[in-house]
């Protein structure tokens, strides 16, 4: 079912953008291309996800160009969109005075339309199709939405006052299902420092032994070839401990030769290249199947000691502590693991019953997390579909608040998840 079946089922409106017209954005929007002198100026950044950030509000992958001279002047309330991206909902009012790469497209809206109904319109799948088809280029990774394109581009736009309230609509609904993602978050994060506290626990009590991470484990070296297990699932790591993910034969394309390590349920799985970031997995039943011998180490438990607690402690902040350490000797995100080095690290052991509820503890994160990801793909889903059907006039918003709709769909997706 598409998301907008998803959405209006059994509601009772009528399609109200039949009678809106169709505007080209050339007739509300117009290209602003002043550039900075000095590069001075606050650099701005664009995030699909949260809109226009400062740089230094983007973390480690903010752009660090050695000037910043001829940067694109960007004035609060104008719409930024990363051409290259377009097609892929980049777009997004700035909410601050600055400057942006020479690369994205900077747009002053007129007094004939309200900015956050535009924006909204702009970042929906709705146009994302147009915009691909408008972008110019070789490959999705080169093409540009250039100014002339988007602003030939028909927009629906209905009357000011439904704009507005479309917009205001849109602002409160979705903050109500981003505050209802945000809760299932932080609800993961509370189990994840619980099972840091119990790691912590381990490692303050000095009477707990501590034993090198090689003799804990049994590295899994036997390597075997897709020729001899052509049926088994490819596996790979997700960064920064999301777990394990399967991969289409099609991703091992011309690595038919190449060795792999089979994956049992129960084994220690790191990345290679990026475990210092947090790759670390522990294979459950479903996940067994084949990792590249040369990017993932596998690592299985001796008698005495429980994978989940060793991954528990991979994750927690003294498992960053030692991953980085044996990660030491490379620049920048090139840092491949050195697992000798890793073998020679001191792990605190403690008994079977602290080693118990870690694993406990690991094992309902997992679960919860399952459950988690599931509900916040189908919220987004929603989300997504809300937007699509008040900007397309699929909806009447006023009925729809009123009806307390929003909540009754809510609702239904929380019985889905628990079913």
């Amino acid at each position: 079912m598409s998301n907008t079946g998803f959405l209006i089922e059994d509601y009772y409106g009528r399609n109200q953008s039949l009678d809106w017209p169709r505007v080209r954005a050339k007739h509300f929007l117009r290209e602003i291309d002043a550039r900075s002198e000095t590069g001075d100026e606050e650099v701005l950044g664009l995030s699909g996800s949260r809109g226009v950030l400062r740089r230094s509000d983007m973390g480690q992958r903010a752009s660090e160009a050695s000037s910043y001279v001829g940067y694109k002047h960007v004035r609060e309330g104008q719409l930024i969109s990363n051409k290259m991206q377009a097609w892929n909902g980049m777009f997004g009012i700035s909410p601050y005075n600055g400057i942006t790469s020479p690369d994205y497209a900077v747009y002053e809206f007129s007094d004939q339309v309200v900015p956050r109904f535009i924006e909204y319109l702009c970042r929906t799948t709705l146009y994302a199709a147009e915009f691909h088809c408008r972008s110019k280029g070789m490959g999705t990774g080169f093409l540009r939405l250039n100014p002339r394109e988007f602003l030939s581009t028909e927009l629906w736009l209905p009357s000011i006052d439904i704009q507005l309230l479309i917009a205001d609509f849109l602002d409160r609904e979705t903050a109500r299902i981003e505050q209802l993602i945000e809760k299932k978050r932080l609800f993961v994060t509370g189990v994840a420092r619980r099972i840091e506290a119990l790691v912590d626990q381990a490692i303050a009590d000095a009477n707990v032994p501590r034993t090198r991470f090689e003799h804990l484990t049994q590295r899994v070296s036997r390597p075997v070839t897709l020729s001899e297990h052509d049926e088994l699932v490819r596996l790979g790591l997700y960064n920064r401990g999301r777990g394990i993910f399967r991969k289409p034969a099609a991703d091992e394309e011309g690595m038919g030769d190449s060795e792999f390590f089979f994956v049992e349920a129960g084994d220690l799985i790191l990345s290679g290249q990026f475990a210092w970031e947090g790759a670390v997995a522990l294979a459950t039943a479903d996940e067994e199947g084949c990792v590249v011998s040369h990017r993932y180490p596998v690592y299985r438990g001796k008698s005495g000691v429980n994978t989940s607690y060793l991954l528990g402690l991979l994750r927690s902040s003294y498992g960053d502590f030692l991953l980085n350490e044996a990660s030491r000797g490379s620049a920048g995100r090139n840092r491949p693991l050195n697992v000798r080095r890793l073998g020679k690290e001191k792990i605190p052991v403690p008994g079977s019953a602290l080693q118990k509820a870690v694993e406990q503890a690991v094992d309902f994160e997992r679960r919860l997390k399952g459950k988690t990801e599931q509900s916040i793909a189908r919220l987004g889903e929603f989300r997504a579909a809300l937007i699509t059907a008040a900007l397309t006039g699929q909806i009447d918003v006023a009925t729809w608040g009123r009806l307390g709709e929003t909540q009754r769909r809510l609702d239904k997706i929380g019985e889905v998840i628990q079913a």
